[in-house]
C-alpha cells in the first residue's frame, strides 16, 4: 500500500477585532501577541492623519516605535520600507491605511519573518485579511504570495469616515467572488482543477452577504461598515485556505487587470472587478442582473462612463483579459473574446 503523504499549510490571522474605536486596543493586542520591543508602522500622510497619529499616542512609552509615511504599492517603496525595518530591527509591523499600506507591509513582514497587523483606514477590497498582495510595475498590478497578518484591528469609527467609494469599492471587489467561483466550477467540470470546498464555501458566503443586505450600505452609516467587514474579512481568509487566490479572482479580475495596462489609475480595482462580475456572469449564464442591481444599491460603478472609461477601453480589456493569468482556466478560455463578443456582452449588460 502506498504511503499517504498529503500535507497543506495554512496561515490564518489571530486576533481579529471589528467594532467603534478599537483602534485604542492595539497596545493590548500587541501585547497579548507578544511582538517585541521594536515595532515599525507603515502608513501614508492621509492615513497618518485618520488614525496613525492616534495609533502613534497610544504606543508612545509602550514600545520603541519608528513611523514610516510611503506611497503606492510598488517595489521601489517595498524596498525603502524593508530597509528602514531592517535598520530599526523591526519585530513587528502595524500596518494603517489602505490596500496599498497593507500590500506593502505584508511583503516586509514575509521577507524579514516578523509578524504584522493590519489597520485598515478604508476597505477598497478584500486584502486586509488574505495572504496575497498586489505590486505595481510597468507592466501593470502583479499579485504575489505574501503573508496574512497576524491580527487585524477593524475600526468601523475610521473607516466610515473615509470616503464612501472606497467601501463601494471593497463591496464590488467581494461580489465578484460570484464570477470567480464560476469560473473555478468551469476549471473543475472541463479541467479537473481541484477545488478546495471550505474554500468555496466562505467565498460564496462572503459574496451572498454584502449582496443580501445591499440596501442597509449607505454613506456616513457606521453599521453599514459593521456589516461589511464580516464578508471582506471572511473573503480573505478563503484565500489563505485556498493557498491562492482562485475563490476570489478569475475572468473578472482579469478583465481588472487589463484596464490597468490600458489606463492605469483610473478606478479603484474593485470597481473595476465589480463591472467586470457583470459581463462575466454574463457570460457564465447566471443571474448578472442580481450583481448589477446589488452594486447599484451600494452606489457602486455599473456602466464604463460611471467608471470613467471609453466604451472603446472595455472591448479592448475584454479581448485582452485572457493574456493576464494564462496559467488560469476561466470562462474566457484560451482564445478569449472576439470584438464581436465584447462587444455583445458590454451592450447586453449595460455597461456600454
Amino acid at each position: 500500500m502506498t504511503a499517504f503523504t498529503k500535507t497543506k499549510s495554512m496561515d490564518f490571522p489571530r486576533t481579529v477585532l471589528i467594532g467603534h474605536g478599537v483602534t485604542d486596543q492595539i497596545a493590548d493586542v500587541c501585547r497579548y501577541l507578544q511582538f517585541g520591543n521594536n515595532g515599525m508602522m507603515i502608513t501614508g500622510p492621509e492615513t497618518y492623519k485618520a488614525a496613525g497619529r492616534r495609533i502613534e499616542d497610544i504606543m508612545s512609552g509602550k514600545y520603541d516605535m519608528l513611523t514610516i509615511l510611503t506611497g503606492n504599492a510598488n517595489y521601489a517603496n517595498l524596498d525603502d520600507v524593508s530597509r528602514a525595518a531592517k535598520e530599526h530591527s523591526a519585530s513587528f509591523l502595524l500596518a494603517v491605511g489602505g490596500g496599498s499600506k497593507i500590500d506593502i507591509a505584508k511583503m516586509t513582514a514575509k521577507d524579514l519573518g516578523i509578524p504584522f497587523i493590519s489597520i485598515p483606514t478604508s476597505v477598497s477590497h478584500d486584502g486586509i485579511a488574505s495572504d496575497r498582495a498586489s505590486l505595481k510595475s510597468d507592466g501593470g498590478s502583479r499579485s504575489v504570495v505574501a503573508v496574512s497578518p497576524t491580527g487585524i484591528i477593524a475600526d468601523t469609527e475610521v473607516i466610515n469616515n473615509a470616503p464612501f467609494r472606497y467601501l463601494a469599492a471593497g463591496c464590488a471587489d467581494v461580489i465578484s467572488n460570484l464570477t470567480a467561483l464560476g469560473d473555478w466550477d468551469f476549471a473543475n467540470r472541463i479541467a479537473g482543477e481541484t477545488i478546495s470546498s471550505s474554500a468555496y464555501a466562505i467565498s460564496k458566503y462572503a459574496a451572498e452577504d454584502i449582496i443580501s443586505n445591499s440596501k442597509l450600505i449607505k454613506p456616513r452609516m457606521e453599521e453599514g461598515v459593521w456589516t461589511v467587514m464580516r464578508p471582506v474579512i471572511a473573503s480573505g481568509v478563503s484565500m489563505c485556505i485556498a493557498g491562492s487566490s482562485r475563490p476570489t479572482s478569475g475572468s473578472e479580475h482579469m478583465f481588472s487587470h487589463a484596464l490597468d495596462v490600458i489606463r492605469p489609475d483610473t478606478a479603484l480595482h474593485g470597481e473595476q472587478c465589480g463591472l467586470g462580475a457583470v459581463m462575466m456572469m454574463e457570460l457564465q449564464g447566471g443571474n448578472w442582473k442580481m450583481i448589477r442591481d446589488a452594486l447599484k444599491n451600494i452606489g457602486a460603478p455599473t456602466t464604463a462612463k460611471e467608471l470613467g472609461f471609453a466604451d472603446e477601453d472595455i472591448i479592448e480589456a475584454l479581448m485582452r483579459a485572457k493574456d493576464i493569468r494564462r496559467e488560469r482556466f476561466t470562462i474566457l478560455g484560451d482564445r478569449g473574446l472576439t470584438r464581436e463578443a465584447a462587444e455583445k456582452v458590454a451592450a447586453v449588460t449595460g455597461v456600454i
